[in-house]
């Protein structure tokens, strides 16, 4: 099977769904990343930048990703970024990969980047295209997925669990290499709230570590 991952950010795909990445590596899948945005001058410097993209190939080397796309669209802009364009950017990664698992960021997410994503992944994965995604998850990412407006924004129940149980150093070790993001705990952008989010999603379906999804569709042949 062939899998896509769709992350806004750098660390978005491990800290949404690592521990599957390294599941369906290990089941002989096909994973492919591909990371939205990139940082720009003046607000991050050029040695900040290539340090992110070094730190994303590290990781995902760890997860045993197949390869890795940066489409390079300006990151904390998208909103103000014409919707063709990233809709084409997407478009060109899910035809480059015509993946049958597409993984995506939740559109109830406070970052307008991963709102935006989602929709386009949508427009990119709509069923009356060649190869379409025949199943499409969005997963959580820390510190955006539960900071939205409760009642107000649509929230996060999940409603698919993959069991990590297995995979969770792997996760965490993935996560690890990214230095420039992690931070220290009680920070939600932590290796120990990464790990006890993991532990509570799996204990919620009696395993020992799971990452959660929400299922947006699936088309059964």
């Amino acid at each position: 099977m062939r899998v896509l991952v769709i992350a806004p950010h750098p660390d978005d795909e491990v800290l949404g769904c690592g521990g599957t990445i390294a599941k369906l590596v290990k089941e002989k899948n096909e994973v492919y990343v591909a990371i939205v945005t990139k940082a720009s001058p003046p607000l991050f410097t050029e040695e900040y930048i290539a340090q992110g993209r070094r730190e994303a190939m590290l990781a995902h080397g760890y997860l045993g990703v197949k390869d890795t796309f940066f489409c390079d669209l300006p990151a904390a802009q998208l909103d103000v970024t014409e919707h063709k364009k990233v809709n084409q950017a997407l478009c060109d990664v899910i035809n480059k990969v015509n993946p049958e698992l597409l993984f995506i960021p939740f559109i109830g997410d406070m970052h307008l980047d991963h709102q935006a994503i989602f929709t386009s992944a949508l427009v990119a994965s709509r069923p009356n295209t060649n190869n379409f995604p025949k199943k499409i998850l969005a997963y959580e990412t820390l510190s955006e997925t539960n900071w939205n407006a409760a009642y107000l924004t649509p929230g996060f129940t999940p409603n698919v669990f993959i069991n990590i149980s297995e995979y969770l150093p792997a996760k965490l070790k993935a996560f690890s290499a990214y230095q420039s993001q992690v931070k220290p705990f009680p920070h939600e952008r932590s290796v120990e709230a990464l790990e006890a989010l993991a532990k509570l999603r799996g204990a919620t379906v009696f395993c020992e570590a799971a990452e959660a999804f929400v299922l947006i569709r699936e088309v059964v042949e």
